[in-house]
């Protein structure tokens, strides 16, 4: 109800600036005693598509592109709400990243080959990548991707908990998560 232009700028900086440390310590939270996963089995490519063209709706400014490749035939075992806080964060962290007209790929897929995996170990695996045609990322952003309270956004712009959040998410699945380099083949950076 305040009516003066200048007291409401404050007040909706400070209304702004109390959900986003309610959002910290709620990630805070997630990382340092993440609720303990509860199996259901489900189709990650239904929830990957709605959670992007959710998110898509969100950065309507950047006009963005998604590309997929999702095998709608795998079934993953996992908690399914914890998946779509990774995913998410994902392909969110791509959408900030892109300039406009940008172009993410969404990738879901069996694999044998997965980083930090035996290779022995014949159980199937699921691999879900993400990836931009972005700049990259620097040698320091690289080094801290997966670190708490890191963020490669601008001051006060990211809070620093997507990727080690997810990081401990796939953890507590017996999953792994990497940071994938442009390669003169491949033109885009990615989380694997």
């Amino acid at each position: 109800t305040e009516t003066d232009p200048e007291r409401r700028r404050i007040l909706e900086t400070i209304g702004g600036q109390a959900y986003r440390i309610r959002d910290m310590i709620g990630d805070a939270m997630t990382y340092a005693r993440p609720p303990e996963p509860v199996p259901e089995e489900f189709c990650p490519a239904t929830d990957i598509l709605q959670i992007s063209e959710s998110l898509l709706l969100q950065f309507a400014d950047k006009n963005a592109t998604f590309k997929s490749s999702l095998d709608h035939t795998i079934k993953l075992t996992a908690d399914r709400e914890q998946f779509r806080v990774v995913t998410a964060c994902l392909i969110k962290n791509s959408l900030e990243a892109v300039a406009n007209d940008g172009l993410i790929r969404l990738e879901l897929s069996h694999s044998t080959d997965i980083p930090g995996k035996d290779p022995e170990d014949s159980s199937p695996h699921v691999r879900f990548s993400v990836s931009d045609n972005e700049i990259g990322l620097s040698k320091t952003e690289r080094e801290h991707l997966f670190d708490p309270f890191y963020s490669g956004r601008q001051a006060g712009r990211g809070l620093g908990f997507g990727l080690s959040k997810c990081w401990q998410i796939l953890r507590l699945h017996d999953g792994t998560i990497e940071a994938v380099a442009k390669s003169p083949e491949n033109t885009e950076d990615g989380l694997i």
